[in-house]
């Protein structure tokens, strides 16, 4: 039979059997300890420097945020990459873990291979083991709150073990009870984006606070009023800058300046009729995302109308959400306009910037958390923390079902997979304990990160999972074993679950490989 690569062009290229895997676990596994030191409570950041945008940096040590700005052209890489991406956007949370975890399972499939190992051995070892793990995290997990108070605290410690490997993880008591008191307002609602997150330079992160309101990062126009109350909010995305001659792709020739004056003249009127049309519909706040020239803008002054130009789309997306407004273009029907309400709508000062904030909106359990910083740097940072914090909130409120944290719950599911071991006949075996290893692996990393003796600290908590103690994990700050339902290290099972499943998925797919092609690049024709 041929070989295909002797039919392809010179530009194609085919890796295959031990070379395309080699190529494959050395990709996984590079991108994993590319980031396995920002695992764990004391974890270190990265700087990321821009190519495209110079002078542009960012300081984190966010999985995703991390691995979202590298270009790989290893196509094992790129699959660790897109799987941190889905746990950020479904968990929040867990990015760097869900990699790690990946790469471990490389790292010890490498090895399997090389003793001659079938993959497909491997693959079904695996999914015995992460049966196995599931059902063991399953019934570790706790459900039950006897009260409210009950829930919050488990919330209170899900942010703070969530926060204690970010940038606020010094205040982290502070911010946990913003994020925590943030998520429990919105009632069970599963919309993040009625949390609003705004970063403002100056002062210190301890200066941070939640406000029981909606603010937007913009100012009324000029001389217009700066206090309405019972306000009726239209949001709007038209434009509003038709005051003067734009016929794009025409030409205009004309006698004479008057009949150049007689045209713009036209187009005030039109303008004007457009402003008649909005405030017919009973308006007196109009918020654009576009521009509002100063002709439009002095008829809404006169009318007493206060209108927000520019506001950006998120901004306005969230606003309709918010105050209950529907985002319109058109004017002609003023019945059909449904506009949102607001108690009061004011301008404040937050440190040195003028802001707008819409308090008692329709939708009551929307807030703002504000943002105090020494530097954008650390803004951006702390927003990406706390964002975090709230996903995880948020998933743990529509699923109350809590694990323990500080690698417990990695030990006991290496631990249940130890007991079936000895159950198992033949090379299966091997890549079933080889999970084992990878989870007590990721344990062994955050151990490291806090500069201690991993191999010392997972065989003692190993040792103590056996003895029956299954509420042990990684004391961090006195770099011994301790109890974390006594710390309150807790964390949301669905994200340990998705850790889990998304990773040992992952991995099998990645070890199935056995050719990697590269196309030849489409050409024109012609």
């Amino acid at each position: 039979m041929a070989d295909p690569a002797y039919v392809m062009t010179n530009e194609s290229h085919v890796d295959k059997g031990e070379q395309a895997r080699m190529s494959a676990f050395v990709g996984a596994i590079a991108i994993a300890d590319l980031v396995k030191t920002t695992l764990g409570p004391k974890g270190m950041d990265k700087i990321l420097q821009s190519v495209s945008e110079k002078g542009k940096i960012e300081i984190t040590n966010d999985g995703a945020t991390i691995l979202k700005s590298l270009h790989v052209s290893n196509a094992a890489a790129k699959v660790l990459i897109d799987m941190s991406k889905v746990q950020d956007d479904e968990c929040g949370d867990g990015t760097t873990s869900v990699v790690v975890l990946a790469g471990e399972l490389l790292r010890q499939a490498e090895t399997l291979v090389r003793e001659r190992v079938h993959p497909m051995t491997i693959v079904d070892g695996w999914r015995i083991a992460a049966d196995t793990a599931r059902k063991a995290l399953i019934a570790s997990a706790r459900s039950k709150h006897a009260t409210e108070q009950d829930l919050y605290n488990d919330l209170m410690r899900i942010a703070m073990t969530t926060l204690s490997s970010k940038l606020l993880n010094k205040d982290k008591t502070r911010f946990a009870k913003l994020a925590v008191d943030a998520v429990l307002r919105l009632k069970g609602k599963p919309d993040i984006n009625l949390i609003q997150v705004i970063k403002i330079e100056g002062g210190s992160l301890e200066k941070s606070y939640l406000d029981e309101g909606f603010l937007l990062q913009k100012k009324f126009g000029v001389g217009q009023p700066k206090r309405i109350e019972n306000a009726r909010i239209m949001v709007s995305n038209t434009a509003m800058d038709a005051d003067k001659i734009k016929i794009f792709g025409a030409r205009v020739k004309v006698e004479s300046m008057e009949k150049v004056a007689e045209i713009e003249e036209e187009e005030k009127l039109k303008m004007k009729r457009k402003v008649e049309k909005i405030k017919s519909s009973g308006c007196n706040v109009f918020v654009n995302r576009q521009l509002i020239y100063n002709y439009p803008e002095m008829l809404f002054a006169e009318a007493g109308v206060a209108a927000i130009e520019h506001a950006d789309f998120d901004g306005v997306e969230r606003l309709s959400a918010v105050t209950g407004a529907e985002l319109c273009s058109t004017f002609d029907s003023p019945d059909t306009i449904v506009l949102g309400t607001a108690e009061l709508v004011e301008e404040v000062m937050i440190g040195e910037e003028r802001l707008i904030r819409f308090s008692g909106v329709k939708a009551g359990e929307a807030c703002t958390i504000v943002l105090r910083g020494a530097s954008s740097h650390v803004l951006e940072e702390a927003e990406r923390s706390l964002h975090d914090a709230l996903a995880v909130l948020m998933t743990t409120v529509n699923e109350p079902k809590v694990t323990r944290g500080g690698g417990c719950a990695e030990m006991l599911m290496a631990k249940a997979i130890d007991d079936i071991v000895p159950t198992i006949e033949g090379k299966k075996s091997l890549a079933v304990q080889s999970f084992a290893v990878a989870l007590r692996a990721l344990v062994a990393a955050i151990a490291d990160n806090g500069g201690y003796d991993s191999t010392q600290l997972v065989t003692q908590l190993r040792a103590a999972h056996h003895a029956g103690n299954d509420r042990a994990g990684l004391d961090m700050i006195r770099g011994q074993v301790g109890d974390m339902e006594e710390m309150g290290v807790l964390e949301s099972f669905k994200l340990k679950e998705h850790v889990l499943m998304a990773a040992a998925e992952a991995a099998e797919l990645i070890i199935r490989v056995d050719e990697i092609i590269q196309s030849a690049p489409r050409r024109r024709e012609g």
